[in-house]
């Protein structure tokens, strides 16, 4: 068989990648640490194995080193999956890329690189940030019928959570979507658990340990305002608070 009929072993195609941009604030590793274990520590099944961009713009200028070795093994003890960095000083870029993590930049002032493999390289992180801006097609809620013990914990990742039964205390349901609790709602409930700020939380007995739409939280050590505390209710986010109705 001639080499120009033999078939091709492999092809490079675009990609598009489900990215979670991890938004770094601090260059303080054992305050990382400490926060990652605070936040994620009750919630193992968080991720699963995410992709992760580690974006910077929200760092304050500094000539300090990141350590993005340190950065990205707590990532992956999470269960995140480090693979790029994002907006950064040029020795932070210099240090995440020895961490073997590339830059992902906006590419579309750049010029065409001469090789192949540089313009293949180019088409994928195009295609990442594309997929950073337009979100996947939503799945279809999740239901749950049966009431949740303390110690139960339920992810409905992407998608919406609807609860038929009771939340008894010490229970955990979150959602990246809304949640829906036809029953009272006696544990803790955490909505747009990945930044959704248009998350709700319904029910329709409001009894809850602790409610959090999209980050923002409160626990039962503030008791709830009257006019919602044992009844209908739904809780959004304005701004940076949480706003308790009655249905």
């Amino acid at each position: 068989m001639s080499h120009a009929a033999a078939p091709h072993a492999y092809e490079i195609k675009s990609a598009s990648l489900p990215l979670v941009a991890f938004v770094l604030k601090t260059h303080d590793i054992a305050a990382l640490q400490e926060d990652l274990n605070r936040r994620l520590g009750g919630t193992p099944d968080f991720f699963d194995n995410d992709p992760v961009v580690i974006d910077l713009h929200a760092l304050e200028p500094s000539e300090a080193e990141l350590n993005f070795k340190q950065i990205c093994t707590l990532l992956r003890q999470h269960r995140m999956v480090p693979v790029a960095v994002r907006v950064g000083q040029a020795h932070h870029i210099a240090n995440a890329q020895q961490a073997g993590l590339f830059e992902a930049r906006d590419l579309s002032t750049q010029t065409a690189a001469p090789a192949r493999v540089e313009t293949v390289v180019q088409e994928v992180i195009r295609e990442i940030e594309v997929v950073r801006e337009v979100p996947a097609e939503p799945l279809g809620a999740m239901v749950i019928d049966k009431p949740l013990r303390s110690g139960q914990h339920v992810y409905a990742k992407g998608r919406d959570l609807i609860v038929m039964a009771m939340v008894n205390p010490g229970a955990e349901i979150m959602a990246d979507g809304h949640i829906h609790v036809y029953a009272p709602l006696r544990g803790k409930a955490i909505a747009g658990a990945r930044g959704n700020e248009d998350a709700r939380i319904f029910t329709l007995s409001l009894e809850a340990e602790l409610v959090s739409v999209a980050g923002t939280y409160r626990t039962s050590d503030t008791p709830l305002p009257a006019e919602v505390a044992g009844k209908p209710a739904q809780i959004s986010l304005l701004g940076d608070k949480l706003v308790m109705q009655r249905l």
